[in-house]
């Protein structure tokens, strides 16, 4: 949901909601801001009290040696910035948020000044909408796992602490899609199709729901791609097939319920969805989809999200596609050149015929459109990489592998007075030295910023030394970044919204077996993406400047932790916000654009 305060002093608060994260701008062109020292925030629920909210950075003057026990409270240490974001919100409250000004000096700081109130309601995290959305932590590598839980793997701790652990990494990811399975009855179908199957819970549920009469049949990957790892000097199992049916058979379910997709053994079988079939023309079907394997990770290490759709129509859709899934399309192992061709060619032409598909952005609907593949051809990718180029004030994408060639060529010839684009990767973009390709490089010149999946690998002041979802035991290889999603415009009245299993690439559009939404016209869905993206990416953006800066020389280092580990003892910290050009002052702007208030 979107808000706005009444402008007090020249201050206007805006505010976006999700459902466990707020996200505000203040626009302060009106206000006096010589000599600002910052923000007070206060946060009060119905019949509480005004609770002062947490700050991160401290005035050298007043704390001169912080360390990873310090903390303190905006009242105190005020907010250097015009955006700021509460990630401890919790899911369909209404608050009342205080911003209050500050001048003066750290040491005597002039309160005066009049609070700019705001009021926001939270998104509910279960509702009977046609939308519910949830988003697992996917920071694992932060300061809030070294507070709560030292940095251990979560098996490492005691049982009850281990579990507190796991639910803290997930936030009810794993919680929702039990529900969604729990509420099938024994007149319902529930039709899947997973990559990984291999977290013991939901198969748990899975069984139960077996076990009470609902037609439940599951498509697993099982290709068969075992081999020799010349590094590790070893035959290495076929992943994830080996995994799937070892807890397939640990948790009991069926063979009757199992089928395996075997086919295009090169290739992999991507997706992570459920169809709900209920009987009966009032009844409505309902699709849980995403970006979430069914594994340890895929819940509690990198990031991912679940949406869970209550649509007959979406529901009809996905179940055309599961049918054609279960008959396992495409090559046998061992098959020829010629006969790989002509099945793939049977297979990707079995899924265009599925639906008629928009290739261009004018011609996406209002609503949700359902994207599957593999699929001849790369318009739909094309017009995703439009959709990140074209955006009129935003754009935001993850991206789990890099970013794409498609990508780099629209958007290399951005400037500075383009929309402002943000990309969440799994690693650093840089130059690698076997591709054939000059690289590309997508900077600030280009209104592009990047943040990526990196940590804290030692202490920085009062952040204390982290760990990452690899070093936890949760993740393998992504470790950070997993989500799929695009985001157009989020923030104004016509958002789109990408989202699904396919990880923005050529293979996940021609090769692998994958779905995606296309979500036109949602205000509160693009609210809720939007605040998550936002959260990821601060999250991560912090960590990969501290990165960046190990690479600097020691007086950079020295210049660069001055001005950013510490509040400045002054309104220094306005430069950045009086530049037209800065980050900072566009992603004010992007607030104040904003359109479609509650």
């Amino acid at each position: 949901m979107r808000f706005k305060s009444e402008r007090v002093d020249g201050y206007q608060i805006f505010a976006v909601s999700g459902t466990n994260t707020v996200s505000f701008g203040i626009d302060f062109a009106g206000a006096n801001i010589e000599g600002l020292l910052g923000f007070a925030v206060e946060r009060k629920e119905p019949g509480g009290r005004p609770l002062d909210m947490y700050g991160y950075k401290v005035f050298s003057s007043i704390i001169p040696k912080p360390d990873g026990k310090t903390a303190v409270f905006t009242s105190a240490h005020p907010i250097q910035s015009f955006v700021w974001d509460d990630f401890t919100a919790k899911p369909g409250l209404k608050y009342e948020y205080r911003f209050r000004p500050f001048k003066g000096t750290p040491k005597s700081i002039d309160r005066g000044a009049a609070a700019i109130p705001i009021a926001v309601e939270m998104e509910p995290l279960f509702s009977d909408r046609q939308h519910d959305i949830f988003f697992n932590r996917g920071v694992a590598s932060s300061q809030a796992y070294v507070r709560k839980y030292g940095n251990k793997k979560p098996d490492q701790l005691p049982p009850k602490k281990s579990a507190e652990a796991k639910e803290w990494l997930s936030r009810s990811l794993d919680e929702a899609i039990v529900r969604f399975i729990e509420q099938a009855t024994d007149k319902d179908t529930l039709l899947c199709s997973f990559y990984e199957f291999r977290y013991e819970p939901v198969l748990v549920a899975l069984k139960k729901a077996i076990d009470a009469g609902v037609d439940v049949k599951i498509i697993v990957d099982a290709k068969v791609n075992e081999h020799f790892d010349k590094k590790l000097g070893k035959m290495v199992e076929s992943f994830p097939r080996e995994d799937n049916l070892r807890m397939i058979e640990s948790v009991g379910i069926p063979d009757d319920n199992i089928i395996l997709r075997e086919s295009k053994p090169n290739e992999i079988q991507h997706n992570k969805f459920m169809v709900l079939l209920r009987p009966g023309k009032k009844a409505k079907s309902e699709v849980w989809t995403g970006s979430t394997n069914l594994s340890i990770g895929g819940f509690h290490g990198q990031t991912n999200v679940g949406h869970w759709i209550r649509d007959s129509d979406v529901a009809a859709a996905f179940k055309a596609y599961w049918e054609l899934l279960k008959d396992d399309p495409g090559p046998k192992k061992g098959a020829t050149a010629s006969e790989a061709k002509k099945k793939n060619a049977e297979w990707r032409k079995g899924v265009g015929d599925l639906a008629r598909v928009p290739t261009t952005v004018s011609k996406i609907p209002k609503g949700i459109t359902c994207v599957f593949s593999p699929r001849a051809g790369l318009d739909v990718l094309k017009m995703y990489a439009t959709m990140v180029d074209d955006a009129a004030d935003l754009s935001c994408i993850t991206l789990a592998f890099g970013i794409g060639k498609i990508f780099k060529e629209l958007l290399s010839n951005n400037t500075p007075e383009s929309h402002i684009a943000f990309f969440l990767l799994e690693k650093q973009d840089k130059p690698n030295a076997r591709s054939k390709d000059p690289f590309v490089a997508l900077t600030a010149k280009n209104n592009v910023y990047k943040a990526w999946g990196s940590y804290l690998r030692d202490p920085v002041y009062q952040w204390a030394k982290e760990t990452s979802a690899k070093a936890l035991g949760l993740n393998t290889h992504v470790s950070y970044i997993h989500s799929k999603f695009l985001l157009k415009d989020p923030l104004s009245t016509d958002p789109i919204v990408v989202t699904g299993s396919a990880n923005f690439s050529d293979a996940s559009t021609n090769d692998n077996d994958e779905n995606m939404l296309i979500i036109r016209g949602e205000q509160r869905v693009a609210d809720i993406y939007f605040t998550e993206f936002n959260r990821l990416f601060n999250h991560y953006y912090f960590r990969s400047i501290v990165e960046t800066n190990k690479k600097k020389t020691a007086a950079e280092k020295k210049k660069s932790k001055a001005r950013s580990l510490f509040l400045q003892e002054n309104d220094g910290w306005l430069k950045d916000y009086t530049k037209a050009d800065s980050l900072k002052r566009k992603r004010v702007a992007i607030f104040s654009k904003m359109k479609g208030f509650t």
